[in-house]
């Protein structure tokens, strides 16, 4: 397509998460500070896990639930992983998705992109998938446990879990209203569940996953401060690989680390509170 045509398929659409570069043409992203976030996120998660994996995909297939506009898929697909399927609830995802590929000309052959109600989706249908990528998702459903149970069922091996998470000590859910009309929140209930770290890995495990907590190493915290709170973390699980040999420092997931979380974020708990008693 020539230049005029690309930047009228960019601009189509009310609002971009992520900025990718599509053929020199920069996707508006809505928040400036989040193009600091996603790269220091990729470095983060994705970056250790290729490394430990050779340094590419090759041979393996992905899944990526709640893909948004590609922004993971793509760069699984730059690993040369042998396929991927991408699964959204919003048309207008998947329509972005679609024109980061193809201007990144990437083979169709390669990937398959989905919209639906993933509780709706049948994954078994879609085949194994050696890597399952839940980013940014987690916190947007209401049934967590059945999130997994339906990631295991076609997962033969690594999971990775990047959530925003409640301040609790123990295993437990804090349920939150979202709404559903802003792009960047789930589409089946409005009532989701906002898992503690303890939560995840209680979550994780009864499927057969061991599972790691990275240490955030960030060289920059602009757009990341909840990562920096410990209010968000990723988590690296896994049915196969050995994890103890990764690339990165891994968080302990003690007493002392989930009484840690509760004293950062007490003020913020307690203003959040303050504001509900208000409006």
């Amino acid at each position: 397509m020539d230049r005029t045509e690309l930047h009228q398929r960019i601009h189509q659409f009310p609002q971009w998460h992520y900025q990718l570069d599509l053929d020199g043409e920069l996707t508006p992203i809505f928040d400036k500070r989040q193009i600091n976030r996603h790269e220091q996120r990729r470095r983060y998660f994705f970056d250790p896990l290729v490394a430990h994996l050779g340094g590419s995909l090759e041979g393996k297939r992905v899944l990526d639930l709640g893909c948004n506009a590609g922004y993971w898929s793509l760069l699984a697909l730059q690993q040369g992983c042998d396929a991927l399927v991408a699964i959204d609830g919003r048309q207008m995802h998947i329509d972005q998705a679609g024109l980061v590929f193809e201007v990144n000309e990437i083979d169709p052959g390669r990937y398959e992109l989905l919209q639906g109600n993933l509780f709706d989706i049948d994954l078994r249908q879609l085949g194994s998938f050696d890597i399952v990528f839940c980013l940014g998702l987690m916190y947007h459903v209401s049934k967590p446990v059945t999130l997994i149970e339906k990631i295991a069922r076609v997962n033969s091996d690594l999971l990775i879990i990047d959530t925003s998470l409640a301040g609790l000590p123990g295993s437990l859910l804090h349920y939150k209203r979202e709404v559903l009309e802003d792009p960047r929140s789930g589409v089946d209930y409005d009532l989701v569940a906002y898992p503690t770290r303890q939560a995840v890995i209680d979550m994780v495990r009864p499927f057969g996953y061991s599972v790691v907590v990275p240490k955030p190493r960030f060289t920059d915290w602009e757009g990341s401060a909840d990562y920096r709170l410990r209010k968000r973390r990723a988590f690296l699980c896994a049915k196969q690989t050995e994890l103890a040999s990764m690339p990165f420092d891994s968080e302990s997931t003690g007493l002392t680390t989930q009484l840690l979380d509760v004293l950062l974020l007490a003020p913020y708990m307690v203003r959040q509170a303050l504001m509900r008693d208000l409006s």
